[in-house]
C-alpha cells in the first residue's frame, strides 16, 4: 500500500522563489514591449538586459516572464470575449 497522498486530478503549481517573481515583474513593468509569449525570444532579450548569475536563475526568470505575458494576454482577451457575447443578445 502506498503511503504517499494521492493528488488525483488536482493540478499542482510550480513553486518560485520571491526573487524570481520580483525581478520578473520589475522587468515587465520597465520593458513591457520587449517581452513576448515566446520563451526563446525572451531569453535573448533578458541576456541583453540583465547579467544573470547562473543559467538556472536566468531560465527561471525567463520562464516566469513568459508565463506572466501569457496570463496577461488571456486577461486582455477575456473581457473582449464576454462583451462580444453580450452584444449579440
Amino acid at each position: 500500500m502506498d503511503s504517499s497522498p494521492s493528488l488525483g486530478c488536482v493540478r499542482v503549481g510550480k513553486v518560485r522563489i520571491a526573487a524570481v517573481k520580483k525581478v520578473s515583474r520589475e522587468l515587465i513593468a520597465r520593458y513591457p514591449d520587449k517581452f513576448t509569449t515566446n520563451y526563446e525570444s525572451n531569453k535573448t532579450v533578458l541576456a541583453d538586459l540583465v547579467d544573470a548569475k547562473t543559467k538556472r536563475l536566468r531560465n527561471r526568470v525567463v520562464g516566469y516572464v513568459t508565463r506572466l505575458k501569457i496570463v496577461e494576454g488571456r486577461r486582455a482577451a477575456a473581457p473582449t470575449e464576454i462583451s462580444e457575447e453580450s452584444d449579440r443578445e
